[in-house]
């Protein structure tokens, strides 16, 4: 086995032709600017004996906008994959190696770059299927990260509610108090991308204490949501205002994934739920939980996602009045210094 690496996924992509799933694909990384990408090539071993070289395990690295965690320099580690053991173990070693080379102190991963994208390994993957936009990967992949030396930084878990009628008595209350004060909630206009620039506002005020948290501009925040907008229901995005002024929102979406899989859909995520961090809105968060599933129960569905949901977030305190766990994940960690 051989590792290379370069700064274009093209010209690693050159020099493993016909390599599958576990080849980069260049146009996945055109706005998520990694330093470098890493490939381990080797042959495949099979019935008869190949003299082509496969790619067998990838990663990219990101050592420029970071997050800040602690003292360290970090450097991330993500779009991961590996065949097998030998060849993860050759794609690490070489990853941490260059980090180290970039002056980082800590290596934390999987996290394509940030918490915005795609990040964490499922490490309990319970009975129930992969739902939309959900991350995936065997069972396999996270023992590799331990096998290297990585220990659990952040847990996470993602929620299944069946029980819409059962609201939290409190609700109530909360509605009228922030109703006296000035907030109103709304659902999306059938436009989304109008409520994008007052989403964009609130989340990066409500997400700048969130663990690991890097900013990103409003362009880059439009053009991650952008392939989603066409699938998203409006009617299951709300919006709470004060004095015109967007102050918080909750953000869900059909489970496509069960249309890919030949079931109907029954099932809706909660995304995102963000709210500014001002005394005056408190328990706006539940009352948009509560509101979004009110809604979904409206519309016909039957069952809530309350997905990917940080275990010290005050998310879980919201999510545990109506739903229960049915997915862990784990986010990985190794000092390099």
């Amino acid at each position: 086995m051989r590792a290379i690496v370069s700064e274009s996924a093209k010209e690693i992509a050159k020099e493993a032709p016909g390599a599958g799933i576990l080849a980069f694909e260049p146009s996945d990384f055109e706005t998520q600017h990694a330093q470098l990408h890493v490939s381990v090539l080797g042959e495949v071993l099979g019935e008869v004996p190949s003299k082509d070289e496969e790619t067998l395990a990838r990663c990219s690295l990101w050592w420029d906008d970071t997050p800040d965690y602690e003292q360290h320099r970090v450097g991330l580690i993500g779009h991961y994959a590996a065949a097998n053991a030998p060849a993860a173990e050759r794609l690490l070693a070489e990853a941490e190696r260059r980090l180290r080379d970039a002056g980082c102190t800590i290596t934390i991963g999987p996290m394509n770059g940030n918490t915005w994208r795609s990040y964490r390994f499922v490490t309990e993957a319970g009975s129930a299927p992969p739902f939309f936009l959900e991350p995936a990967n065997p069972a396999e992949w996270p023992a590799q990260f331990v096998t290297a030396g990585f220990a659990p930084l952040a847990s996470y878990f993602s929620a299944l509610s069946t029980t819409f009628s059962e609201m939290d008595p409190r609700i109530a209350a909360t509605e009228e108090r922030l109703a006296r004060s000035g907030v109103t909630i709304h659902a999306a206009r059938s436009d989304l991308k109008t409520e994008l620039a007052g989403i964009y506002a609130v989340s990066r005020v409500s997400f700048a204490r969130n663990f690991l948290y890097t900013e990103i501009s409003e362009a880059d925040f439009a053009a991650m949501y952008q392939p989603i907008l066409p699938v998203t229901k409006p009617e299951l995005v709300f919006v709470a205002e004060r004095a015109g002024q967007c102050v918080g929102y909750l953000f869900a979406i059909p489970d496509l994934a069960q249309a890919r899989r030949g079931v109907p859909i029954d099932t809706f995520i909660v995304k995102t739920v963000a709210i500014l961090p001002e005394e005056g809105l408190r328990g706006l968060g539940g009352l948009l939980v509560a509101r979004a599933q009110q809604q979904g129960h409206h519309l016909g569905f039957r069952r809530c996602i309350h997905a990917l949901m940080y275990e010290n977030n005050v998310s879980m305190n919201i999510s545990r009045h109506y739903a229960s766990t049915m997915r862990k994940y784990t986010l990985y960690s190794k000092r390099l210094q």
